[in-house]
């Protein structure tokens, strides 16, 4: 039994570290979406305010603009 769950915690383990590189890699994303987007949009305070709402959703934009270009 103990050994059982030795194993079940080394799993547990061994799966957060590695959600620490891909969370650093989508943090670096979003900071650059967020420069962007803030160049793009910058003026008044709801342009602004959009800028941040569209670094959020970064990543939809990626994936329906990849599906647009593989449905051609």
């Amino acid at each position: 039994m103990d050994k059982e769950k030795s194993h079940k915690h080394m799993s547990k383990t061994k799966r957060a570290g590695k959600t620490g590189e891909t969370g650093l890699i989508w943090f670096l994303g979003f900071v650059g979406a967020l420069v962007y987007y803030l160049h793009v949009h910058s003026g008044t305070f709801a342009l602004v305010i959009l800028g941040i709402l569209k670094a959020l959703v970064w990543p939809a934009f990626l994936v329906y603009h990849l599906l647009l270009f593989l449905r051609v």
